[in-house]
């Protein structure tokens, strides 16, 4: 009898981690989110200690000319924005796996935003250089081969990073949402950064 009971307790356990190993084999699109949101904070804080490797041929001149100048309101910009990069990345991180209320909340909520912000950022940048490859939007010549870097190069990159956290984020809320409160969550942080993005668009800024 007591060898019976003790299979019985050594099973027990085993099918209460189940869900938890079948929950960890889906977390991919949270670590890859998580993974963009890391490889992409290098190039922000190499260009912030004034390694531009890169950016001469990719980025508007502009914006290298304030890094190489060393211009302190862009140089901390630069520092902002790959934090926020490293916060992607902790915010794939959390995505993988079930979290407290408030913080499952606020997951949705910054998961549904970004998602859309990245892909629209990586859309209006491929639509733009699609014009431009179609001779419907003109610019000038010395800026033709850095277009074409915004076509191929970052419009895709960031269309990948928002699909990433736009998978993370539904397969997040699919799982743990019994109220449907994570939806509405992710819903509204999705909704604004809707808005954010149309008001940058009209009013040119950003």
């Amino acid at each position: 009898m007591s060898i019976e009971l003790s299979v019985d307790d050594a099973a027990r356990p085993a099918l209460r981690r189940a869900p938890r190993l079948r929950a960890g084999a889906g977390a991919w699109p949270g670590l890859a989110a998580a993974l963009w949101g890391l490889l992409f904070a290098v190039p922000s804080f190499a260009w912030a200690m004034g390694f531009t490797f890169g950016a001469r041929t990719t980025v508007s001149p502009s914006l290298v000319k304030l890094a190489d100048d060393r211009v302190a309101w862009f140089v901390a910009v630069l520092w902002v924005t790959g934090l926020l990069k490293v916060f992607g990345a902790l915010l794939g991180v959390g995505l993988t796996r079930r979290r407290g209320r408030r913080i499952g909340r606020l997951l949705a909520f910054c998961g549904g935003g970004a998602a859309v912000l990245l892909v629209w950022h990586g859309g209006f940048f491929v639509a733009h250089g699609v014009l431009v490859e179609a001779g419907a939007r003109s610019v000038a010549p010395d800026l033709a081969g850095l277009t074409r870097w915004y076509l191929c190069l970052w419009g895709p990159w960031f269309i990948a990073g928002g699909l990433a956290f736009a998978a993370a984020t539904m397969r997040y809320v699919r799982r743990l949402d019994t109220r449907g409160e994570l939806r509405l969550h992710g819903a509204v942080g999705a909704l604004g950064a809707l808005l954010l993005s149309l008001a940058s668009m009209i009013t040119g800024i950003g």
